[in-house]
């Protein structure tokens, strides 16, 4: 194994573990109401662990404004959030944490809708007669 399978690897295991612990201290300590009940999608730690970026849906964050809050309201608490963190791990150091709202959940239905009717068109046209090209 080399030496960038064990980077990706700690990489990966670190992205987890905050994604974990994040979504725990949102649950038990957020106390802004603009948090609400917020889920931690995605994180994704820079190369040298300096930086997280964070991805967060909301079921109650419905407009775009809405969703601009939750966003502001978790990079205001994001030194809490962070130290809440270095609590729970033996990190040496905890990455500081960029927030970004991802919107795959709500168009989530939508992809698929699409990708269904895709699918539904392709068959019919399966159904056909299938002639050898050149004939």
């Amino acid at each position: 194994m080399g030496a960038s399978t064990r980077n990706a690897e700690r990489d990966l295991r670190l992205a987890d573990f905050i994604r974990d612990e994040l979504a725990r201290a949102l649950l038990s300590d957020a106390r802004d109401p603009r948090i609400g009940m917020t889920s931690v999608t995605d994180v994704r730690v820079n190369g040298d662990m300096s930086r997280a970026d964070v991805y967060v849906s909301s079921l109650s964050a419905r407009s775009e404004s809405e969703r601009e809050a939750l966003v502001a309201a978790l990079d205001h608490a994001a030194g809490f959030l962070r130290s809440k963190v270095a609590q729970r791990g033996n990190l040496r150091t905890t990455p500081r944490f960029r927030f970004h709202y991802d919107d795959l959940v709500e168009s989530g239905p939508r992809i698929e809708a699409l990708i269904d009717r895709a699918v539904e068109g392709g068959a019919d046209k399966a159904a056909g007669p299938v002639t050898p090209p050149g004939r």
